[in-house]
């Protein structure tokens, strides 16, 4: 079954929840005066953060992750690399290129394979208070997306511009439970029409982390808007700290609605060097 390796590789990493002990929760806001202050937040592993909330310059992170989607006529196979980095304090940039990959489940029809697009990040902390345990930022992604493989000799590499820009609010609730919003429109600009869509997100995060790790459970709800259309998938998921620099997040994708798509996966591997 598609899904098995998923559930070994999570068995495996919860049988280790408690195994990595790294220090108390509160212990991650170093306290260090010469620092400028951070709290400590859940971050989702589905729709991630650009950078750490309050990141700290010279900070820096590389993410791969793949995942597979049960659409109703194929299966879509997704795959990313990203690096992300705090050229100063509070500000943090990435650059990210999604893959995907497609194969019919029933009769002959799939997209054409495809790297996405060129995706290009900014995301500034304007509010942290480590009194209220909370943070604030906005940000701005910017993709220009590309055509399928197939057509790279036509002249036409680029098919459009996304643009997202988007506000995120995250506040801990007592010393181990954290909620987290992240919300944004999204203009999708068609160079074939010169037609704009654009729909609205509204992701919430609620997450526990256990005490004396990094790790931690919860779940992601991501929810858009299209004009009078509301769709969501829940993501409940984990993250295991592996070593003191790799973490593994695991997510799975139940949609409410099944018309188009079924059950999801996809696994973030996260090395901090």
């Amino acid at each position: 079954m598609k899904y098995n390796f998923l559930k070994i590789i999570g068995l495996a990493v919860f049988l280790n929840l408690y195994n990595n002990t790294y220090a108390q929760n509160e212990n991650f806001d170093n306290d260090n005066n010469n620092l400028p202050d951070k709290v400590t937040h859940a971050e989702p592993l589905y729709i991630d953060l650009i950078r750490d909330l309050g990141a700290r310059k010279g900070e820096k992170e590389w993410n791969v992750g793949v995942g597979l989607t049960d659409k109703a006529d194929y299966d879509e196979y997704i795959t990313l690399v990203e690096y992300e980095w705090a050229p100063i304090d509070r500000l943090g940039l990435e650059v990210e290129l999604p893959f995907s990959f497609y194969y019919p489940n029933e009769g002959n029809y799939s997209p054409k394979n495809n790297l996405n697009s060129i995706k290009l990040a900014a995301q500034y902390s304007f509010y942290v208070s480590k009194k209220n345990r909370a943070s604030m930022a906005f940000g701005y992604i910017q993709e220009f997306t590309l055509t399928n493989f197939g057509n790279y000799g036509d002249g036409k590499l680029f098919t459009g511009n996304v643009y997202n820009p988007f506000f995120i609010a995250a506040k801990r609730l007592g010393a181990n439970f954290h909620s987290l919003l992240y919300t944004g429109p999204v203009f999708d600009h068609h160079f074939s029409n010169n037609k704009v869509t654009n729909h609205w997100q509204i992701n919430s995060n609620l997450h526990y982390m256990i005490p004396g790790s990094r790790n931690f459970i919860g779940v992601e709800f991501n929810k858009e808007i299209h004009e009078n259309n509301f769709d969501m998938t829940i993501r409940p998921q984990m993250r295991v700290e592996i070593t003191d620099r790799i973490l593994i997040g695991i997510v799975t994708g139940i949609p409410i609605s099944k018309d188009n798509e079924r059950f999801s996966s996809f696994l973030r591997l996260i090395y901090e060097p």
